[in-house]
């Protein structure tokens, strides 16, 4: 794809986000996150042309219910510095009370994911938001559990430590697309492997 011009694959990537098989969803994700920020290198302007698109697909203006479009931005930002600087305020304001945020629980996996993935390369970028993830590591959705473990784990605040070390026997399955692959784990498997990096 990367001998293309993002402007002609981009479309046909985010059709796949609606893609039934989860693999497919989640490879087209990673692979919007590799074109724009390739893009970027050459013509900001147009990898910021892109990030607005997704912005606007979760805007309730847009008319849409933008499936996919939170865990593409947070698979770009990890990849660009300069977009992340750019635009990475607007993903952690999605789980931000007062500001943009989502009430939709599974666009909320989907922000939750962006940020985590975000959070692995540039943990300095969305370490703010970190008391805005202990809703989440207390939802009575898994993947919100799970997936709020998993980034509370790069940010490296101590305040998350007594919240994550109480889901560490947490049972409840969950998938996490993590190296190009779905990884079967579990809250609890996330919760500890997220302790350990908090604690060192």
């Amino acid at each position: 794809m990367a001998q293309y011009p993002a402007r002609k694959i981009i479309n046909p990537l985010i059709s796949l986000f609606c893609d039934p098989d989860p693999l497919v969803r989640w490879r087209a994700v990673d692979a919007t996150g590799r074109v724009v920020s390739e893009e970027a290198r050459t013509n900001m302007e147009s990898a910021r042309v892109i990030m607005r698109r997704l912005t606007w697909m979760l805007n309730d203006e847009s008319g849409g219910i933008g499936w996919g479009a939170p865990e593409a931005m947070g698979a770009i930002l990890a990849r660009h510095a300069r977009l992340a600087s750019e635009y990475g305020d607007i993903l952690l304001s999605y789980i931000q009370p007062a500001c943009n945020f989502l009430e939709h629980p599974v666009l909320q996996r989907g922000v939750l994911w962006g940020i985590g993935h975000l959070a692995a390369s540039a943990p300095e970028i969305v370490r703010c938001a970190a008391p805005c993830l202990i809703p989440f590591l207390q939802s009575d959705d898994p993947y919100h559990r799970g997936y709020a473990a998993w980034a509370a784990g790069y940010m490296g605040d101590l305040q998350l430590v007594p919240t994550v070390k109480g889901l560490i026997d947490d049972p409840a399955p969950v998938i996490l697309y993590t190296g190009g692959r779905l990884q079967e784990t579990s809250v609890g498997e996330l919760a500890e492997t997220a302790l350990k990096k908090l604690v060192q």
